[in-house]
């Protein structure tokens, strides 16, 4: 069908304003400029209740949000990294998606603002998502959490996190994750088709892809490092990874390797829901007042959530 409609518009609006793209900004104006994008683009219908605290992270405190709906007894949790090429991002930005998540799923959502590069540089915004998935666990009980429901999640740079916090938590063997979602994700750092095929003209570029990456990673070793490229996860660990959700978006350059990481976890038998978002660009989750299909796939990422951990319950009901 080609790029959607909505899509379309939305991108010549974005050339006629005639911005300079990212990587031709310093790195504050680049968050900036994201931040007051992200802001006119997404807003959150129905908004539920949040506090906002700092943890220990790897090298420094980070800030967390924690989204907490109206339910009756433990929940379960989604520990949420934001988008933005480990660069840019914060929990601001990624505000009306996890408000829409919490409130549809009935899960709580905890927002996690890791060390950005590149002030932080590979691997501490991993262990930044890691210790605050591990301190969600610790934390389950106060939090009103159920330990045995606790997923991770994130869009682009914070899927990515996402993967590298789940083969973590295998490795480490200190912390249950029990599903990961894993929504149009940053896999590896090989070309592929998509790459080549929608590197130019579709929002994300091959330039500022390369911006970002020449931002986190500190050489070329880190390119082949599981924890920056989960399609390298050994095949021992793969089999040991939770159930995946895993979205991507067709006209995205990241597509191909979204769906490389769900065939991966498929051939290690892993649980795994790969969907593709015909006529959908890398972004689109966080275009919701201007693409439909932005503000439908939120909602599936809720109830795909919501699903998951019900079926959970009544499984160990059943038990």
């Amino acid at each position: 069908m080609g790029l959607h409609p909505q899509v379309q518009f939305l991108l010549q609006m974005m050339e006629s304003r005639g911005l300079p793209r990212l990587e031709q900004l310093t790195v504050q104006e680049a968050r900036q400029a994201f931040e007051a994008s992200a802001k006119l683009m997404s807003k959150a219908e129905i908004k539920v209740s949040t506090e906002d605290k700092k943890i220990q992270g790897c090298e420094k405190e980070i800030a967390i949000r924690i989204y907490t709906p109206e339910v009756n007894g433990d929940t379960g949790a989604l520990v949420y990294y934001h988008g933005g090429g480990w660069v840019i991002g914060n929990i601001e930005t990624h505000d009306a998606l996890c408000h829409t998540v919490a409130a549809e799923s009935g899960c709580i959502v905890v927002s996690v603002d890791y060390g950005l590069a590149p002030e932080s540089k590979f691997p501490e915004p991993v262990e930044d998502a890691y210790l605050a998935a591990k301190w969600t666990y610790d934390h389950a009980t106060e939090l009103g959490i159920d330990p045995k429901r606790i997923a991770v999640g994130g869009d682009s740079a914070g899927g990515n996190l996402a993967a590298a916090v789940s083969y973590l938590a295998v490795e480490r063997k200190d912390l249950a994750i029990a599903y990961q979602m894993l929504l149009y994700p940053s896999t590896g750092f090989e070309y592929t088709e998509s790459y080549e095929k929608y590197g130019e003209g579709y929002y994300l570029t091959k330039e500022t892809m390369a911006w970002f990456r020449n931002q986190y990673l500190t050489s070329e070793d880190d390119t082949v490092s599981p924890l920056a490229a989960p399609l390298l996860i050994p095949d021992a660990a793969t089999r040991q990874l939770p159930p995946a959700y895993i979205m991507t978006a067709e006209f995205d350059p990241l597509s191909d390797g979204g769906e490389a990481f769900a065939t991966k976890l498929k051939d290690a038998g892993v649980e795994v829901k790969y969907v593709c978002y015909p006529g959908m660009i890398h972004g689109f989750l966080g275009m919701t007042e201007f693409v439909s299909d932005g503000k439908k796939a939120v909602s599936e990422i809720a109830s795909e959530l919501k699903a998951k951990f019900t079926a959970d319950i009544s499984h160990s009901d059943n038990r």
